[in-house]
Formats: C-alpha cells, structure tokens, sequence
C-alpha cells in the first residue's frame, strides 16, 4: 500500500507541474477536504473537488500564470499518508515568493481525500497572495 500510495503522489505533483488537469481531477476524491495555510484570500478549508479547482485557478490568475511548484524533493509514506517535501515559487505585480513546503496526502481508495500544505515562509506566502 505504501508504495501504491506514493505513485499517487508522484503521479499527483507530475499532474500539477504540466497542468493535466484530467490527471489531477481523476486523483482528488469528490469530496477532498484541502487545508491552505496562511492568513490570505485563500488560506483555509475547501472541501470538494470543485471548490479545490476553483482555489487553484484563482491562484494560478492571481500569480499570471507563474505559480508552480519547481521541485519534488521527497515523498515519504505512512500508511494512508504521503509527506512530500517540495520547492515553489510565483511572482506578479514586482512581487515574488520561492520557498520550500510540504504537502501532506491522505490518500483513500486510490483518491486524494484530504491534503495539508505547509509553508517555509508563512509571512512571505501571505504578502504574496494579499
């Protein structure tokens, strides 16, 4: 199962890096509770795949396009979850922001049922996405 559950993720942040969204949409359950950090317009608990994409896509208007994430350093499995220790940057308007991060998965059935993101530098991440 650990094994199986880190091809999700790996399948999951390759899904986010080349913007298959089919992908990405066959992997996050119907029901997927996402936890964003931070204190910005979207930081908080979004719950099902529609509110998930509809997040992203704003994010991905807010950056212009540039937010991404550059590198997968590790995916680590327990059980049901998947840690994956990352790198991600944006910029817009003269602003910027490049970090490290971790993505925790809970992976469920074969479906990402639930996701946390913490960030390297909460305060940069909040002035970035206002």
């Amino acid at each position: 199962m650990t094994s199986t559950n880190i091809d999700i993720a790996r399948t999951y942040f390759q899904a986010v890096q080349t913007g298959d969204m089919a992908t990405l949409g066959g992997l996050l359950d119907e029901a997927i509770v996402w936890h964003q950090p931070g204190a910005n317009q979207f930081s908080g608990e979004h719950k099902g795949r529609d509110a998930v994409f509809q997040m992203l896509g704003s994010m991905m208007e807010a950056s212009r396009g540039t937010f991404a994430i550059d590198k997968i350093h590790a995916l680590m499995a327990n059980g049901d979850l998947v840690a994956a220790t990352i790198h991600f940057s944006g910029r817009h308007d003269g602003a910027s922001m490049s970090m490290d991060g971790v993505d925790l998965l809970r992976i469920t059935d074969g479906k990402i049922t639930e996701m946390w993101l913490f960030s390297g530098d909460p305060a940069t991440e909040d002035a970035f996405w206002g």
